[in-house]
């Protein structure tokens, strides 16, 4: 079945992370997107090992699946003269340069593609945009995690403030990046006009603040280091069982009884020190101290699933090969095989039009001269610009 976003058709200038992730997104999803990378490749094909059988990184797999590939080089006019050409047919374009990089090319949005094409939609992801006291800068995932506060609210008092253990700064920006990007196809259908998405990893790692950020502006409240605790809700926390650890999420009072009923100590819940989540809070230490002891000679695979079925928010602290292997993985369809392929599938389920993996990540330039015959080009034309490297069907050499 054609998936919800048949027919769009997306060039992706973006390397890395970020624009990658939102590129895969919408090709998950049926749009026709063609990764047009360096002459150097995108560096993450590098990153590694593990590669798989074709030198592919697992890398730079996670996120290019379902694109097609090719290679131009746009530090040169007439590299740049085919990028307009496949943007003559295009409906979106992504792109990561460092702001300011297309401008100099003379293919900058305000002042020539939006006057080219001004239906395409053009979506720059961005360490910290184009203007302002840290506009230009370059920005990756650990650097903006820090920059931008989330460093310091990671961590424990014992361990001090810790970088998050995924790149939730690059992914987060490619989904906003995505979001902007359906957002704007939906208002082009009324006025029938694209526009720029200005979508950077400052600003998403800010909008990750929750419930920092409400809590400093109403109360001027700085977060404290917690681990694996929450700094206004409790208990919200991991805790040692005679196997793997087990985290207990008692969301509101109620399920908090549950918890001490099923703990085999219902006075937990009737202590004037924990009846409510606000005394809770103000005792965290002690009730910590009291789940710990009830909890160290449970199983957390079983317990937390009775916990589930008694109407309290649990679970094991599983590993990534658990969570890969586990039947509700499975079932939800977050893994996806193909042709030797298999990697985490697309989160966003639609009833009709479904994602799908429908290609492979490909090597190199796999699709250069496919897709430059697809705009017009003659077989002569693009043998003259691979001879030429203006376009590539393998990586320059540094």
């Amino acid at each position: 079945m054609p998936g919800a976003l048949e027919g769009l058709k997306v060039i992706d200038l973006s390397r890395v992370l970020g624009g990658p992730y939102c590129g895969q997104m919408l090709a998950d999803h049926g749009a026709d997107v063609i990764k047009v990378e360096p002459p150097q490749g995108d560096e993450t094909r590098t990153w590694g090992p593990p590669f798989d059988k074709e030198g592919i990184s697992a890398y730079f797999a996670g996120i290019n699946r379902n694109k097609r590939t090719i290679a131009l080089d746009l530090s040169k006019t007439e590299g740049r003269d085919v990028l307009l050409k496949l943007l003559a047919e295009t409906d979106v374009l992504i792109d990561n340069f460092k702001t300011g990089t297309m401008e100099k090319w003379g293919i900058g949005y305000a002042d020539t593609l939006s006057e080219k094409f001004p239906r395409l939609v053009h979506a720059r992801v961005s360490g910290f945009g184009e203007d302002g006291p840290l506009g230009g800068f370059p920005g990756y995932d650990a650097m903006v995690q820090a920059s931008a506060g989330l460093v310091s609210v990671n961590g424990s008092p014992e361990s001090g403030p810790v970088r998050v253990g995924v790149p939730v700064v690059d992914l987060s920006t490619g989904m906003n990046a995505c979001i902007g990007i359906l957002m704007a196809l939906y208002e082009r259908n009324r006025s029938g006009k694209g526009q720029f998405i200005d979508a950077t990893l400052y600003d998403s790692a800010i909008a990750l603040h929750q419930p920092h950020a409400p809590n400093y502006f109403t109360a001027g409240q700085k977060p404290k280091l917690v681990g694996n605790s929450h700094g206004s809700l409790v208990p919200y926390s991991n805790f040692p069982t005679k196997g793997r650890n087990i985290a207990i999420a008692a969301g509101n009072d109620g399920q908090f009884r549950k918890l001490a009923q099923m703990l085999g100590k219902p006075e937990l819940a009737q202590d004037p020190r924990f009846k409510t989540n606000k005394d809770r809070v103000a005792h965290r230490l002690e009730l910590e101290a009291e789940l710990r002891e009830l909890l160290k000679d449970r199983d957390a695979d079983s317990f937390s699933i009775e916990l589930m079925k008694g109407g309290v928010p649990s679970g094991a602290v599983l590993e990534v090969p658990d969570v890969m292997e586990h039947p509700h993985t499975k079932h939800r369809g977050m893994v996806w095989e193909k042709d030797g392929y298999r990697n985490v599938g697309n989160p966003v389920k639609l009833s009709r039009t479904p994602a799908g993996v429908h290609s492979k990540p490909k090597k190199f330039g796999s699709d250069t001269k496919a897709v430059l015959a697809e705009v017009g080009y003659s077989a002569t034309e693009i043998d003259r610009l691979v001879a030429s490297g203006i376009a590539l069907t393998e990586i320059k050499k540094a």
